[in-house]
């Protein structure tokens, strides 16, 4: 049984709960939240006892074995290593970092203290983005462009349950992490040229709104992303694979082809979430004592991409 503490219980937050309290091998023991209320309203759902507002205070328990860190962004990189240095295991919300520094510094980290740093890149996980990895890497298809979108309303400072945030999201650091990642995955090659535009920062938040980012792989595959903090409508990503032999397009764990017709995906090997696939892997890596999918070594190549894009906006601004 691997005992867990979730910090941080806004939506990713609740999800990640949800996911781990269906598994027979993992049990949550703590919440961790300055907004002590929140996380009392959780526990009460959930069957747990404690609940505390301090990471540190958890991270002195003997009877925590791993930390899953659903806090703020700017606090990622700091809370992964004091996770790491009290001798636990640590599964970080996407972005691991916001700078490549930090990033480079949780890989070397990990690699002190040996225990499984893995990062959320759940797009691996979604079962659409499974499908179209086993199709490419099998041969089957030859992807010719990626065109991504991620769409979010944040023009005042809401999290995706409208509560309020203490904190400004970012779209290249975080939102952008995403496709970069995925593009990488699915090529099996950072890109080989990198360039992205972002609109006028927000009066308030200081944030771009809106961004465009464009990549293109040694083979010259292309991926054309583009994110929107303005977006009156739905909320979310969609990702258009077009291939030689078809058109696919994948939101979260659904897949249609080009036409809107909904991809069988009944035959994958396992079932569940990317979320809940994602977070099952955490708890096999520490119970294995392996390396995990999407560690914090495997997912680097994504950050020392973004830092080149955050060089071409510096460029272009």
């Amino acid at each position: 049984m691997i005992r867990l503490a979730i910090a941080g219980i806004g939506a990713i937050g609740l999800r990640h709960l949800a996911a781990f309290a269906a598994m027979r091998d993992a049990e949550v023991v703590c919440l961790i939240d300055p907004e002590c209320e929140r996380a009392r309203q959780a526990a009460l759902r959930f069957g747990i006892v404690d609940v505390c507002t301090e990471l540190d205070k958890a991270l002195k328990r003997r009877d925590i074995d791993a930390v899953v860190l659903c806090t703020p962004t700017p606090l990622h990189a700091a809370q992964a290593a004091a996770v790491l240095r009290a001798g636990k295991h640590v599964l970080i919300e996407i972005p691991m970092a916001d700078k490549l520094a930090d990033a480079d510094m949780l890989v070397r980290l990990q690699r002190e203290t040996g225990l499984v740093a893995m990062v959320c890149h759940t797009r691996r996980f979604n079962h659409g983005h499974q499908w179209m990895h086993q199709r490419l890497r099998g041969g089957k298809a030859k992807l010719q462009h990626l065109v991504a979108q991620t769409w979010f309303l944040r023009r005042s400072n809401l999290n995706a349950l409208g509560q309020q945030r203490n904190w400004a999201d970012h779209l290249l650091w975080h939102h952008a992490c995403h496709t970069v990642d995925l593009f990488h995955h699915q090529t099996g090659q950072p890109p080989l040229r990198v360039h992205a535009m972002q609109g006028p920062p927000h009066p308030k938040l200081g944030i771009a709104m809106d961004m465009s980012v464009q990549l293109a792989s040694p083979r010259g595959v292309l991926c054309t992303l583009a994110l929107s903090f303005n977006n009156d409508g739905p909320f979310g990503s969609a990702f258009r694979y077009l291939c030689d032999d078809g058109t696919w397009v994948a939101r979260e764990d659904a897949l249609v082809d080009g036409h809107d017709n909904a991809v069988d995906l009944s035959g994958m090997e396992e079932s569940g979430n990317g979320i809940a696939l994602q977070d099952r892997e955490f708890i096999a890596a520490i119970s294995e004592r392996r390396e995990a999918v999407t560690s914090v070594a495997q997912v680097m190549p994504a950050y020392l991409t973004l830092e080149r894009l955050r060089e071409s906006l510096a460029r272009t601004h």
